[in-house]
């Protein structure tokens, strides 16, 4: 793989960097092979960067950079990923896209891949979670920060884009502000109403940046939530005080994945477009089962050498043990569900076979899993994989999973449907490149 002189990897089929020398020390050739891969590091990472990849001091780096100390053999392929991951990033910050837009509370990147897929360009990303920064970094890669805390950024300073995107948390809207307003015959607006909360970011942006559309997520109960103000407040500040045409539904992720997971999704255009909600193409429901996201066991589970052996014995064609469920926690289990059902509640586990629909995967199933536990004949019943979890809201099997374990349940457990947001994208796409098209009118027209 070759860039320029300046960005020249050796290969990874290198005989030197897949087989050390065995000899405890390294030859020569391989000194070479480790320190020029760590100068071409340098090139494109700081010191600080390289030393916080390896979990060493700066200090040990610069060591290794004036050769007073050569790093140990083993570093050469992690190298090679730094520097295609650099290379990676550079490629992905140039390519163009039919539409621009930015995601905020961009979680690990569900709705960004939908609207990759429909051929958008992500041009700015907030997200506040460092962990879910690490897994939307390492399957996004690119040369532009992550920015965190999007309540301290100033709208002016985020770009010009089409689409704002934001899966934004759910919050109650306090009204003390706006009574004394209204007692003192004061007019109130959206900050009034919304301050403290992060709807109140979403809003300020759109308003600062004028997007020709946005696409927000929330969960199916925002609609009732606070006995129907949130959602009133919501509506209010979109269409009356930012003047969008809005629309919204409550889509099931089932239609596209084995899992019910009713979603609402709010989409609003700069004026009048026609678009509707009805315009986004939903499949039946319940047409794809469980098995089809499930670790296979016949010898066909494919290898992901990002993923290795961490979630799947390859010898044995079977999910690693510590996936299924202890003795003590599957009677605990058992004991509070039948505790429930006698007091007439609906309380406990989900156990589900091959062909079912699973309940909604939620942040906390690192917990116990309770809501969806995989039958297992003659034994306890067990866990999903992070793996299977990932395709349970349709992400490929090339998404990365860099985290541990529990952060991966929360972040899954947090995240959307990807291809139901590719739905909303080849819906949103057609009235926002005309959209685009009637804007870049406006200079020849000025022009004639």
């Amino acid at each position: 793989m070759t860039m320029g002189n300046k960005y020249c990897i050796m290969q990874l089929t290198d005989p030197l960097l897949s087989q050390p020398s065995g000899r405890g020390k390294m030859t020569d050739t391989e000194k070479n092979s480790v320190t020029e891969l760590l100068q071409q590091a340098a090139v494109m990472y700081s010191t600080q960067e390289i030393a916080d990849e390896f979990q060493v001091a700066k200090s040990t780096v610069l060591r290794w950079l004036k050769g007073e100390v050569i790093p140990k053999n083993y570093i050469t392929e992690r190298l090679h990923n730094m520097i295609s991951r650099k290379i990676t990033a550079r490629s992905a910050d140039i390519l163009k896209g039919d539409f621009t837009f930015i995601d905020l509370f961009a979680g690990i990147g569900g709705i960004r891949r939908g609207f990759e897929l429909a051929g958008g360009k992500c041009i700015y990303t907030s997200e506040w979670d460092t962990y879910a920064q690490k897994t939307y970094t390492a399957n996004y890669p690119s040369e532009k920060s992550i920015v965190g805390d999007i309540t301290k950024v100033d709208a002016d300073t985020i770009p010009d884009h089409d689409i704002l995107l934001a899966g934004f948390p759910c919050q109650p809207f306090s009204i003390a502000g706006v009574s004394k307003k209204n007692a003192l015959g004061r007019p109130t607006g959206f900050a009034d109403k919304t301050q403290g909360t992060l709807f109140f970011d979403v809003a300020r942006i759109i308003k600062a940046k004028q997007p020709k559309a946005f696409v927000l997520e929330n969960v199916k109960n925002l609609k009732s939530h606070d006995k129907g103000r949130t959602f009133k407040i919501i509506m209010e500040t979109l269409t009356k005080e930012l003047g969008y045409t809005v629309d919204y539904k409550i889509i099931d992720g089932q239609s596209w994945v084995p899992q019910h997971r009713e979603r609402i999704v709010i989409v609003g255009f700069r004026g009048m477009t026609g678009f509707s909600m009805e315009n986004v193409d939903i499949p039946q429901k319940g047409q794809i089962k469980l098995e089809s996201i499930l670790h296979k066991t016949d010898g066909s589970e494919p290898f992901l050498p990002q993923d290795g052996d961490k979630y799947f014995d390859f010898h044995k064609n079977r999910v690693h043990d510590k996936y299924t469920l202890t003795d003590n926690l599957w009677a605990y289990l058992q004991a509070y569900a039948a505790k429930h059902r006698s007091l007439g509640n609906g309380f406990g586990y989900g156990l589900v076979k091959k062909t079912d629909t699973t309940r909604t995967l939620s942040a906390r199933y690192y917990k116990d899993g309770s809501e969806i536990l995989v039958y297992q004949r003659g034994k306890n019943p067990r866990r999903l994989t992070p793996r299977e979890c990932a395709r349970l809201m349709g992400y490929p099997d090339d998404y990365i999973i860099p985290v541990s374990d529990t952060r991966a349940y929360k972040q899954f457990g947090n995240s959307v449907v990807v291809p139901l947001f590719h739905a909303v994208a080849e819906a949103v796409k057609p009235y926002v490149m005309e959209l685009i098209e009637k804007e870049q009118q406006i200079p020849e027209q000025i022009r004639a």
